[in-house]
């Protein structure tokens, strides 16, 4: 519903008669303090508020409905026949208002800015419920990661307690967990017992049951280390699966003469984990996703007042500080800082969208790092840079990513160039035959390594990881701006395409970022969180 305040009631007619055509609910005031009382009782989308009016004017009004929490984000539009000059529209920005009209008014422009200000107004409230929605499910995950780790504490345990041999191998054969009984038989966690000569060793048995991705049971003898006897063990090997996929496998060796009936006990417990471990794990997927989309509205709905704080900073400082230095520099920092801010959000959007699965396609670095290079040229012209670019291949990717690589690392290179000498930057590829920075070059390898190399101020290598480090930064943010986030999306990115990312580099000299990625994907893009 829209409020319409004005101590005229022929000019509420014509704004009343002319909303109410396009189906909009209208209620009207014909005083200030007619319009706060119905404003306590009753809830309004939008209010249109005349400035001239006996006892309280507009501007009194819209002061007094800011100190209400009920209705301090109604929108308010100010109409105004006689004060029209610049200080009454600046006052009634100040006093709370989104726009200001001066009459007569165009009903045209009227209802268009009804619209838009209703609409803006129903979609934050929409935006409040669903924060006030996902700050009780961030309240429900973090009592669900409580409950993950009180379980997975209780079952490790319970694993301890047993007298069993207790272990958890991963799908690839690496020994995840032991329990203490383990180092009766062996040395270390990665060391398998020993087993009696004439049979399968465990580590066959292991292989074995691994390959076949069944459930073992079988009669083992272990070498005990305290006396070097052979004792008799039931091997139970079970796989742990999410759906159709084994994510894990555990195993017990129960002494056959005494612990049978507890080895049955436990596999009730492990069961029991494993299907509340599912559901948790399952619910933990669903949130984080409602978080990624919270991340992303939120990060939207950041950019707005940002453009305002920059749009009115840039006003006041041309219009109204050009004669007071010092007021001149605070607008700058203001303004800076909001510029500042308004790329963090931007790199700290890009950054969670990597977390987003993807579609590899065969990709030509040639036409990808042309089309930076054309989008970059206003900063190579001024820098007077020069950059040389080798034949590139063509590889199975997802463009647009491996475009925010390249373009973070050649913005980079012309952003940290050296004052005394023309900035040069060389982009080159070769096929090698491993995924290491110092491979071997192989016409037919399967993988490509390419090295962006500048001749600028450089870095210390001692901070070499520290570099792709979100948030971190090796130079003052005065005399270099940035975010600290360009690198560390870069290497996410080549995470994400198996692939790894280093750099070398000298102080003063320059440095060289050396990527490796496989010509060709094994497997579909993995979503990284």
């Amino acid at each position: 519903m829209i409020l319409i305040v004005d101590d005229k009631p022929e000019n509420i007619l014509s704004i009343r008669k002319t909303l109410e055509l396009y189906k909009f609910e209208v209620d009207t005031a014909l005083s200030g303090e007619e319009a706060l009382r119905k404003i306590l009782k009753n809830s309004y989308t939008l209010i249109i508020l005349d400035v001239q009016m006996p006892s309280m004017d507009g501007f009194e009004v819209a002061e007094a409905i800011s100190g209400y929490s009920k209705a301090k984000d109604i929108p308010i539009i100010f109409l105004s026949a006689v004060n029209k000059e610049k200080r009454f529209i600046v006052k009634g920005y100040d006093s709370g208002g989104i726009d200001y009209l001066t009459k007569p008014v165009d009903p045209d422009v009227l209802l268009m800015k009804v619209k838009t200000f209703s609409r803006l107004y129903q979609q934050s409230q929409e935006l409040k419920q669903i924060h006030q929605s996902l700050q009780e499910e961030v309240e429900v995950r973090k009592l669900a990661q409580a409950a993950l780790s009180e379980k997975v504490n209780e079952l490790h345990t319970t694993l301890e307690a047993l007298p069993q041999i207790a272990f958890t191998v991963t799908t690839d054969g690496q020994i995840e967990y032991v329990n203490r009984n383990w180092y009766k038989y062996a040395d270390n966690m990665q060391q398998l017992p020993e087993t009696l000569s004439g049979g399968d060793s465990m580590r066959q048995c292991l292989e074995q049951t691994l390959r076949a991705g069944l459930p073992l049971e079988k009669e083992v003898y272990l070498k005990d280390r305290t006396d070097n006897s052979y004792r008799c063990h039931l091997l139970r090997i079970t796989p742990v699966k999410e759906g159709p996929e084994i994510v894990k496998w555990i195993g017990t060796f129960t002494d056959i003469a005494l612990q049978k009936q507890a080895n049955e006990i436990l596999e009730l417990k492990v069961k029991e984990r494993t299907e509340e471990l599912i559901e948790i794990n399952k619910s933990l997927e669903a949130s984080n996703h409602d978080l990624q989309q919270f991340a992303s509205v939120a990060s939207h709905d950041l950019k707005e007042p940002l453009r305002k704080i920059q749009l009115f900073g840039a006003i006041v400082r041309d219009r109204f500080l050009q004669t007071d230095p010092n007021a001149m520099s605070y607008m700058e920092r203001i303004v800076g800082s909001s510029e500042r801010m308004a790329r963090l959000i931007n790199d700290l959007l890009n950054y969670s969208r990597l977390s987003a699965a993807s579609i590899y396609e065969m990709t030509d670095l040639n036409v990808v790092v042309q089309e930076i290079i054309s989008d970059l040229e206003l900063a190579i012209t001024e820098k007077n840079a020069v950059v040389h670019v080798e034949k590139l291949p063509h590889i199975e990717a997802v463009p647009g990513q491996i475009r925010q690589v390249f373009q973070n690392i050649i913005s980079n290179a012309l952003k940290f160039s050296h004052n005394d000498r023309t900035p040069e930057i060389h982009i080159s590829a070769d096929r090698v035959a491993t995924s290491a920075a110092d491979s071997a070059v192989d016409e037919n390898g399967n993988y490509c390594r390419i090295t962006v190399r500048d001749n600028g101020i450089g870095f210390n290598e001692k901070y070499l990881s520290k570099i792709f480090t979100i948030f971190q930064r090796l130079h003052n943010a005065d005399l270099y701006e940035g975010t600290g986030i360009g690198l560390a999306i870069a290497k996410k990115v080549i995470d994400k395409h198996q692939g790894i990312i280093t750099a070398t580099s000298v102080e003063g000299e320059g440095t060289s970022f050396i990527m490796v990625l496989p010509v060709k994907q094994t497997k579909t893009p993995n979503i990284i969180s």
